[in-house]
């Protein structure tokens, strides 16, 4: 399950049972999607400085089985995450050590 934990955090809630708390200004930043990332030279294009502060997810749409797509409140909603890249992104030190 993925929900809104706070202002600045999605908590994600994995089949094993781990919680993983993403701050969800790092999430936005890390978008991978041809917008925000040259698709021929993997560059990125996304500027840290016009991603407010305050940005937070709008809402959020699962994409098959593997990803979630998030509308953010800065107006960027192309971005796909997989489920991988995401639990690979847990800052918590277990997942850290993995």
């Amino acid at each position: 399950s993925i929900r809104q934990h706070g202002p600045r955090a999605l908590a994600i809630t994995w089949g094993d049972g781990h919680e993983s708390l993403l701050d969800v200004r790092v999430l936005r930043l890390s978008c991978g999607c041809a917008v925000c990332v040259d698709e021929w030279t993997g560059e990125g294009r996304l500027d840290p400085t016009s991603v407010p502060q305050d940005v937070h997810p709008l809402q959020l749409r699962t994409v098959g089985r593997y990803a979630v797509q998030i509308d953010w409140s800065d107006g960027h909603a192309s971005g796909i995450h997989p489920f991988a890249r995401l639990r690979a992104s847990c800052p918590c030190p277990d997942c850290q050590r993995a």
